[in-house]
This record gives structure tokens, C-alpha cells and sequence, in this order.
């Protein structure tokens, strides 16, 4: 798998994607998330040209789309119920949606948004439960309750450096424990 940038040509792909996560939604218990057919075409095409849409794709197959903004949201200033982690500069993690066809793909976005930023933040709606526990497998932390543009409440979740460190240490160790005992039944 590889995450490139997403372009114009890209965008009816990503139309029908965005169609297909609505209905997903759906279907799994999550009716309201994106129900005024959002994100439209206008969005998607705003997102390329600031050059913060990013397909990820498996041999030329694109397997799913999402957005990495870097700079203050302005839906994250008022926090509710919580607070965030640090107020460090910070990229956010937006309009996630997949095909569903490849296993892999929020690990691999995941990866990316890292490797660019590890102050990342990151919002889903209350009833997207899948979405609320990919994000806390991979090592986000929730903060409280912020509210879109248009008013809807949504779960918001950090993850810093520090998380990053620790992440990486018990990576280590854990990895150093199978090692040992690898050699040690071999």
C-alpha cells in the first residue's frame, strides 16, 4: 500500500467512495454522520487544491481517501467535557472513508499522518462506533466534545509525542520479550 495525493482526475472514484461510506454508515448504526451528502464535490475538490487530500491505494487500486489539515481547526477551540492533550501545533485527521476492499487501509493512513505529524487530532460522531474504536487502537486518547461547523456534536481524540514514545517503547520491549523468547524455544 502507498498514500499519494489525491487529484481532479481521482474525483469521481472518491464520489462513489463517499456514496458507498454514507450507506456503510448506515447501515451500521450511524444515520446522521454524513446524511446532507457531505463531503461534496465542491469539498473534495477544495481539499485537492490546498493539497490536504491523500488517497491511499494497493497497486494502483484506490482502497480509500482522507484529509491531513495541519494548522489550528477553528472546531477545535471550544472542547467540551474535556480538554485537549497540549496545545502544541497539531495536524487533524479528516473524511476518512474506504472501500472496505483492502485490510490494512486505517493502519496505513494511520502510518502517514505520523510520519508527517504526531501531534494529530482527530473527531468522529457519537454513533460511528467503528470509527471510535479504530481510533483508540491505534493509540489516540479521547479529550471531550467539540461541535462541526454546522452545529453537530462529535467525540474528539488526541494523540501526541509523548503517546508516540510510549507506543514505541512498549513496541520495543514487547518485541524484544518475543525475540528472547523465540531464540530461547529455537
Amino acid at each position: 500500500m502507498n498514500v499519494r495525493h489525491t487529484t481532479a482526475q481521482d474525483i469521481p472514484v472518491l464520489l462513489d467512495i463517499f456514496e458507498h461510506a454514507r450507506r456503510f454508515m448506515k447501515e451500521t448504526g450511524n444515520p446522521h454522520q454524513w446524511n446532507d451528502n457531505r463531503p461534496n464535490q465542491s469539498l473534495i475538490y477544495n481539499d485537492i487544491i490546498l493539497g490536504q487530500s491523500y488517497i491511499v491505494e494497493d497497486q494502483g487500486e484506490i482502497l480509500g481517501v482522507f484529509s491531513l489539515i495541519f494548522g489550528d481547526d477553528p472546531t477545535y477551540d471550544l472542547i467540551e467535557n474535556g480538554h485537549w492533550r497540549n496545545h502544541e501545533p497539531y495536524a487533524t485527521i479528516h473524511r476518512i472513508a474506504s472501500t472496505h476492499k483492502g485490510h490494512g487501509f486505517f493502519k496505513e493512513l494511520i502510518r502517514f499522518c505520523f510520519q508527517q505529524c504526531q501531534n494529530v487530532r482527530i473527531d468522529t460522531h457519537p454513533d460511528n462506533q467503528i470509527m471510535q474504536k479504530l481510533i483508540l487502537r491505534y493509540g489516540f486518547t479521547y479529550c471531550g466534545i467539540i461541535y462541526t461547523d454546522d452545529g453537530t456534536q462529535r467525540l474528539a481524540y488526541q494523540i501526541t509525542p509523548e503517546d508516540m514514545q510510549a507506543m514505541q517503547n512498549v513496541r520495543s520491549h514487547t518485541d524484544s520479550q518475543n525475540s528472547s523468547f523465540s531464540n530461547h524455544i529455537l
